[in-house]
């Protein structure tokens, strides 16, 4: 079932969930919601996020240290899931905290939350056998990272494995904001093309109203991470949501 973008190019936002704190975390994922986010990609803190650069380790820092556990965000998907029934919804996370909650509980919570999907940072389609099947019993959309350097025996498994959308990592390395949209992108979305029907995301650098308009021309969406939570980072949490309202519309303005 794939996750529907209601626009073209559809806007992914990516939140670390309890940064600054989880009432702040909802106020700003609904005002990305009405202004224009197609998708919320709600954060699991964690305490080691290898994958990203300094912007999202810094907020995941920040809100382990508060406490924000699996548990709670779970909470905070099921409040936004009954606030906009209609968004799409998607929990990443790294695999860590999952496995210590248990596979089967996890999936089960996810779906009792109104999730769309789930995206395990570092788990990889080759080992996803026991992942797979409690998703599909839980009616719940694993997504999955595609890198440049994928070869296409991997690609093809990928998208085979996924059914929300195909997150296409745009470059190789960590996350956080690029002057312009990386030139292996086009090409590694043409591939997974001739893969998979599934809407394909990119992300990984995605920043400005520029880069979503590039997006826009070869693929179905673009991610934005880092640029929002640097944009939470330094904002007074009262103003947080306001200013990332502004933000997406301006992506959607241009």
């Amino acid at each position: 079932m794939p996750i529907e973008f209601k626009h073209k190019p559809g806007i992914v936002a990516y939140l670390t969930a309890g940064d600054p704190d989880l009432a702040t975390t909802r106020d700003i994922a609904l005002v990305a919601i009405d202004n224009g986010a197609d998708v919320i990609e709600l954060g699991v803190p964690f305490s080691d996020p290898l994958a990203d650069g300094p912007v999202i380790q810094r907020a995941s820092e920040r809100a382990v240290a508060r406490g924000t556990r699996l548990s709670d965000v779970l909470a905070l998907a099921k409040e936004l899931r009954a606030a906009r029934p209609a968004c799409g919804l998607v929990l990443f996370s790294y695999l860590n905290p999952v496995v210590r909650m248990g596979m089967r509980q996890f999936c089960a919570a996810a779906k009792e939350a109104g999730a769309d999907g789930v995206l395990l940072t570092d788990m990889i389609v080759e080992e996803a056998g026991e992942y797979l099947a409690e998703m599909k019993t839980n009616d719940l959309a694993p997504i999955f990272l595609a890198a440049p350097t994928s070869p296409d025996a991997r690609l093809k498994a990928i998208g085979a494995a996924s059914k929300g959308f195909v997150y296409a990592i745009s470059r190789v390395g960590i996350t956080g904001t690029q002057d312009k949209v990386a030139s292996d992108a086009p090409q590694l979305v043409a591939r997974l093309r001739e893969f998979t029907s599934l809407p394909i995301a990119v992300g990984f650098g995605i920043s400005n109203a520029e880069h979503v308009k590039a997006v826009g021309e070869f693929a179905d969406a673009a991610i934005i991470g880092s640029a929002l939570v640097a944009l939470i980072e330094k904002t007074a949490p009262e103003a947080a949501a306001k200013a990332v309202g502004e933000f997406i519309k301006g992506l959607r303005a241009g």
